[in-house]
């Protein structure tokens, strides 16, 4: 009863926010049809199911495969740092875990990283306090990355995000700026939310530093510091692994996995065509932070982010905003949905009476 209530409340929260969003958008498009004295569809609605429809397929098909090969990258790369632990499982049972993770993370945020050792546990008998402990060492070097690719970024794109705090970051016909104005606005107040965030920063840094002695003592403050701990312990796992280059190799072709299915969406739509690669970049990078409020696969946030960075670029918002959710609905229902669901019936069948062979007994020492 529990997790079916967080599932109700994640879910809820999900809806909730796509649909704000979806009525903001839908709002703006009719705003945008009267401009034009019409428009080819009546409603937002109506317009992304017909976008849906006619993307390539060829190219979405193409997205899924990115994202499967960066999942079997991810199952590699899991089996490394398990070895260590004196098992060896198979890719096979360790890439199918993946999938039931991220179908668990539908329903229940953050759940797949119990659910993914737990499938292993199932079929591999490793002990899932070990397997956890490798999922932090996974973890720890996904978020190692998510800096360096934000940082890369923001180097590449200083001037787009730039435009975005204190320049017109959604162009629009000047007939629809006109109703807009009208109708009191459907602009987001980038440059007074950047203004906030940086005078909420400051703040917290001030009394960070005044404090330090006091909060440190604090449990937030104590997980926070065994977080880093465990970032500065993680690293030092790699280090010792067979072959830690591998390991580096495997990390990078994941985020250019993740990087490729933002990019090949672009030539499944008209709208994003002919976008250059910078710009998959940016909403690569905005979308994946939009994933990190806890809703259903980011729900929401997801198609909020996205729809933000594609704007920069000039696509006009319903045309982003259907893009947005071309994407998420794509990965989330062909990719996690479908597999996750294949994973739980081909596990047990591919694992029957399969017995894997267990590491010798460690002394009381080791």
């Amino acid at each position: 009863m529990k997790s079916f209530i967080k599932f109700v409340v994640f879910l809820a929260v999900g809806c909730a926010i796509l649909f704000f969003v979806y009525r903001n958008q839908s709002a703006a498009y009719v705003l945008e049809c009267q401009c034009k004295g019409g428009c080819e569809y009546d409603s937002l609605m109506d317009k992304i199911g017909n976008d849906f429809a006619s993307a390539n397929i060829f190219w979405l098909l193409a997205i899924c495969s990115a994202f499967m090969f960066s999942n079997l990258s991810r199952a590699l790369r899991w089996n490394m740092l398990i070895e260590p632990l004196g098992y060896q499982p198979k890719t096979f049972n360790t890439f199918f875990a993946t999938m039931v993770g991220y179908l668990v993370n539908l329903a229940l945020p953050r759940a797949g990283e119990v659910a993914k050792p737990a499938t292993v546990t199932q079929y591999e008998k490793i002990p899932l306090d070990k397997l956890m402990g490798t999922i932090v060492v996974d973890r720890i070097f996904d978020v190692l990355m998510l800096l360096v690719v934000t940082g890369l970024t923001f180097l590449l794109q200083f001037d787009n995000l730039y435009n975005l705090l204190f320049g017109d970051a959604q162009p629009r016909p000047e007939c629809v700026s006109g109703f807009v104005a009208a109708e009191g606005g459907f602009i987001i107040p980038w440059m007074l939310l950047f203004q906030a965030a940086v005078i909420i920063g400051v703040l917290v840094l001030a009394v960070l530093i005044v404090k330090w002695k006091v909060i440190k003592q604090t449990a937030i403050a104590q997980k926070v510091l065994g977080l880093l701990a465990n970032f500065g312990e993680g690293v030092k796992t790699v280090a010792q692994l067979k072959n830690p280059l591998m390991f580096v190799v495997h990390t990078v072709l994941i985020w250019l996995m993740y990087y490729l299915m933002m990019y090949l969406c672009f030539f499944a739509y008209g709208p994003t065509a002919n976008l250059p690669a910078s710009a998959a970049l940016l909403a690569f990078v905005f979308g994946t932070f939009g994933m990190v409020i806890p809703s259903p696969g980011g729900m929401g946030t997801y198609q909020i982010a996205v729809t933000a960075a594609l704007v920069i670029y000039g696509v006009q918002e319903a045309d982003a905003f259907a893009f947005s959710n071309i994407i998420f609905f794509t990965i989330t229902i062909f990719c996690n949905i479908v597999f996750g669901l294949i994973a739980y019936i081909v596990l047990p069948i591919y694992n029957k009476g399969y017995e894997p062979v267990l590491p010798a007994a460690h002394t009381e020492q080791d």
